[in-house]
């Protein structure tokens, strides 16, 4: 969906992004990772041409994107800011129907894709009359997101869309980003310089630094396989939840055993990651838990114990540092 090649970006004497080649499969979410100043928002800007590269090429669903109008590139985009970037003059309803306005919707089909979307970002119509100052940062930011989402648009892109919130608010707002099934058909870019959010949000994490991509893989690939010291160092200091973050129930799969006492009716995707699988157990202490299989439609009942067992057989075949 998204081809990047060799992009540069220079400010004074400043090689912001230097010559950097990625791609983004279609309804992939890519995190770009790093410290302030390593250039990943720059390179997001140079998506919807916000910023216009020095060089190299930028191809969004096969097409260059400077061969369209930058508003009419920027029309099929959806951008969300850390800040929300909502207009304090316009009531919720106003901000959200901007691109429709623009793309020439009538009133019926905006009002109905509006409440559409505050519906399934858990808000209330009682908000559609509100302004943005009389919203919580949190409903601030649903409001942003639903106004990037509601033209239904191919790729969106977000800059730090949660770094603005307290921990308790951006975690709520974690869970609801990853059931929201309007973003399971997008393709996404996230900015963020939290470790955490990169490795709960994201497919892929592309490590950057001093303007250069240093990694780029699967979360696990970068715990267990890293490139350099560098990418190892970035990671080391949380390095047990994002371990927690980063393997998937279906890694364990092989090492989870057959069968098992059916005691409960909880259950769990194999897709989920291993922190969520210890989140249920909370839940249900002194029982089992139910895994589903989506691929092989096969189901594993186990104990906590027998988690705990597949998740050290686990580690103890990864490649150490």
């Amino acid at each position: 969906m998204i081809k990047v090649e060799r992009l540069v970006k220079t400010f004074c004497t400043t090689k912001a992004v230097d010559g950097i080649s990625f791609e983004v499969a279609e309804g992939e979410t890519l995190a770009l990772l790093g410290t302030s100043g390593c250039g990943k928002t720059t390179t997001l800007k140079m998506l919807n041409r916000l910023i216009e590269p020095d060089s190299g090429t930028i191809s969004i669903n096969n097409k260059n994107i400077l061969e369209a109008p930058p508003e009419t590139l920027r029309r099929g985009i959806g951008y969300v800011l850390q800040n929300n970037g909502l207009f304090p003059h316009y009531t919720v309803a106003e901000n959200i129907a901007i691109v429709p306005q623009l793309l020439k919707w009538d009133k019926v089909k905006t009002d109905k894709r509006v409440s559409e979307l505050l519906d399934k970002l858990h808000l209330g119509k009682e908000h559609l009359k509100a302004y943005p100052n009389e919203l919580s940062g949190g409903q601030q930011q649903r409001i942003g997101l639903a106004r990037a989402l509601v033209a239904d648009p191919p790729v969106l892109l977000m800059d730090e869309p949660f770094g603005a919130l307290d921990n308790v608010t951006r975690s709520k707002i974690h869970s609801e980003f990853k059931a929201l099934d309007e973003l399971k058909r997008k393709t996404i870019i996230l900015v963020t310089h939290d470790v955490q959010e990169a490795f709960e949000l994201a497919d892929r994490i592309a490590l950057m630094d001093k303007g250069k991509i240093v990694q780029i893989g699967r979360p696990a690939e970068l715990l267990f396989k890293p490139a350099n010291e560098f990418v190892s160092g970035f990671l080391n200091e949380q390095r047990l939840q994002l371990e927690f973050k980063a393997i998937k129930i279906t890694d364990l799969w092989e090492h989870l055993p057959e069968g098992g006492r059916k005691t409960n009716t909880s259950s769990l995707s194999a897709d989920a990651d291993f922190w969520s699988a210890l989140e249920q157990f909370k839940f249900i202490k002194g029982e089992n838990l139910n895994i589903l299989n989506q691929q092989s439609k096969e189901i594993k009942n186990i104990s906590f114990e027998a988690l705990m067992a597949a998740y050290s057989q686990y580690k103890h075949l990864q490649p150490h540092d």
